[in-house]
């Protein structure tokens, strides 16, 4: 019976990985939404009401993380006892920050579509990478350590893949 500790794998009840299936995991979500809605215990009175709140907030929390690979990732490794640490430590291979400047500066010198077609191309196929190498690096080899540093690189790729879609939405304008 999971409790409001539970972690977000015993609460959804799905194994501790990050290998999930997403139509799974929103089932799930669903039916624990349904079970803990706090109009289903108004009659029990206020008590009731504020703990099947409470049980509301958690699910959805725990979906928004359990949904989410990056964040699954990165919870995964914390359950583990290695924290990505993102605002405290933005230290990253000297190889991933050269791809980091040559993608900002061929942003900058994207004068059309066809030369933003191509960064976005790029940054999908470095995120779909990252993304990628997490069911061996979790799943399979348990390196928690290597997951963070993907977490992180992944976080920089999401970030830049942002500042791609700005650059097409002023280019339309």
């Amino acid at each position: 019976m999971a409790t409001l500790q539970s972690d977000d794998f015993e609460l959804f009840g799905l194994p501790r990985q990050f290998a999930q299936d997403r139509s799974l995991i929103d089932a799930r979500w669903k039916d624990l939404q349904r079970e803990a809605h706090p109009d289903k215990f108004s009659a029990q009175g206020t008590a009731a009401q504020r703990l099947a709140m409470q049980w509301s907030v958690r699910i959805n929390e725990a979906y928004q993380r359990l949904r989410d690979p990056m964040r699954r990732a990165a919870y995964l490794c914390e359950l583990h006892g290695v924290s990505v640490k993102a605002e405290d430590n933005t230290a990253m291979p000297t190889e991933f920050l050269m791809q980091q400047m040559a993608w900002r500066e061929a942003l900058e010198e994207a004068e059309d579509l066809s030369a933003l077609d191509a960064l976005s191309k790029e940054v999908g196929a470095a995120r779909m990478c990252a993304l990628s190498s997490f069911d061996w690096l979790l799943d399979e080899k348990g390196d928690y350590a290597g997951a963070v540093q993907q977490v992180r690189s992944l976080m920089f790729i999401e970030r830049f893949a942002q500042d791609v879609d700005a650059r097409y939405e002023s280019m339309e304008s």
